[in-house]
């Protein structure tokens, strides 16, 4: 679990950094409003974390690029909360753009190397741009 923590983290803060993602979701984040509580309760901030995507082209060709074995990638829309009523999920801030991420002990190096590909890949197809 420490190592699935760690890459967690990283990753999150990785995603903080892309221009499509709206919004990172993760209690290890000192933004999390329940950091305090989970440093002071627990021995680690766990490995899944959540993040909304600019739209739900973006979040969708994202979910199907990524996923193996270790770290899995949701759709929560469709999946995990496909019975919660439409407006529970928008009070929840589910919406559209938003996957989640269940990251494993996978070298961090290599799943940010694979977001950056896929997400490169995305913003490229959606809007016309790559990274520079």
């Amino acid at each position: 679990m420490d190592r699935a923590q760690k890459n967690a983290i990283e990753i999150a803060n990785w995603l903080k950094e892309q221009k499509a993602v709206t919004k990172v979701i993760y209690p290890g984040l000192p933004e999390h409003p329940g950091y305090e509580i989970m440093k002071k309760q627990a021995r680690g901030f766990g490995a899944m974390l959540t993040f909304q995507l600019e739209s739900k082209e973006f979040a969708l060709a994202i979910l199907e690029s990524l996923g193996g074995v270790e770290t899995l990638i949701t759709y929560p829309i469709t999946q995990t909360h496909a019975d919660v009523p439409h407006e529970v999920r928008m009070q929840n801030g589910i919406t559209e753009g938003t996957l989640r991420l269940s990251v494993g002990i996978e070298d961090t190096k290599d799943l940010i190397e694979e977001l950056t590909k896929v997400f490169d890949e995305v913003e490229g197809e959606l809007h016309g741009r790559k990274r520079s």
